[in-house]
C-alpha cells in the first residue's frame, strides 16, 4: 500500500511540476493576468479539472512560481554581500553570481521582473515578501562588517534594500543583454558588467561615508 501511495505521490508531483514548467514557458510571451488555465493544461496534456488538484487558481500557480524562482536564492543573495574579501572582490563576486544565475534561469528572471509590478496581487505580494526576506538576510550580513559599526537598524535595512534593488536591476540588465542579437551579446554583457560595477561601487562609497 505504501509503495502504491509513493508512486501516486511521485506522479502527482511530476504533474504539478509539468504545470509549473508549462506555465513558465507560456509566460515568456505574456503576463500572468492573461494566462488561462486551459492553456496550461493543454500544454501538459491533462484535463482542465486536473489543474485544481494542484492549484486553486492561476494566481496560486503564480505564487508557486515565485517560490520556485526566488525561494532557492537566499544563500546566493547572502553570498553577494558576504564580508569575505575586499570591496572590489565582493562587487566582482556579486555581479558574477547574478550573471550566471540569469544565464541559467532566464525564464524565472523574466517572470519576476514582469510580475513584480504586474496585475496579480497575490503574486506581487509573494514577490514583495521574498524580497523583504532577502533584505533582512542582507542586513544580517552587513551587520557583521566592521564598516557597519555605529549604524542604526533602520539605516542597515535601508542599505540592504538598496543592495537587493541593485541586484534585481542588474539581473534585468543581464537578461536584456541575452535577448538581443547574438553577435552583440558579449559587448552588451560587458557593458552591463561595467555599469553594474560602477553602481555597486557608488553604493559602497556612500556606505563608507554615511556616518561622516
Amino acid at each position: 500500500m505504501s509503495h502504491t501511495l509513493g508512486i501516486r505521490q511521485a506522479q502527482k508531483q511530476k504533474t504539478r511540476q509539468a504545470l509549473l514548467d508549462a506555465a513558465l514557458a507560456l509566460l515568456e510571451e505574456q503576463s500572468l493576468s492573461s494566462l488561462g488555465l486551459r492553456e496550461v493544461t493543454r500544454a501538459v496534456g491533462v484535463a482542465p479539472t486536473a489543474f485544481y488538484r494542484h492549484f486553486r487558481s492561476t494566481a496560486d500557480l503564480g505564487v508557486a512560481l515565485v517560490e520556485e524562482a526566488l525561494g532557492s536564492l537566499h544563500p546566493m543573495i547572502r553570498t553577494t554581500v558576504s564580508t569575505t574579501g575586499d570591496p572590489e572582490e565582493r562587487v566582482a563576486r556579486a555581479i558574477d553570481l547574478i550573471a550566471r544565475h540569469v544565464d541559467g534561469y532566464p525564464a524565472h528572471v523574466r517572470f519576476i521582473a514582469r510580475e513584480r509590478h504586474g496585475g496579480v496581487q497575490p503574486v506581487r505580494e509573494a514577490i514583495r515578501d521574498q524580497l523583504a526576506r532577502f533584505a533582512q538576510e542582507v542586513k544580517a550580513e552587513l551587520a557583521k562588517d566592521p564598516v557597519s559599526r555605529g549604524w542604526s537598524e533602520d539605516d542597515l535595512l535601508m542599505l540592504a534594500h538598496l543592495y537587493v534593488d541593485q541586484m534585481l536591476s542588474t539581473a534585468s540588465l543581464f537578461l536584456e543583454a541575452l535577448e538581443g542579437p547574438e553577435e552583440e551579446r558579449a559587448d552588451r554583457t560587458r557593458h552591463v558588467t561595467q555599469l553594474s560595477t560602477r553602481q555597486m561601487r557608488l553604493i559602497g562609497l556612500g556606505r563608507q561615508h554615511w556616518l561622516d
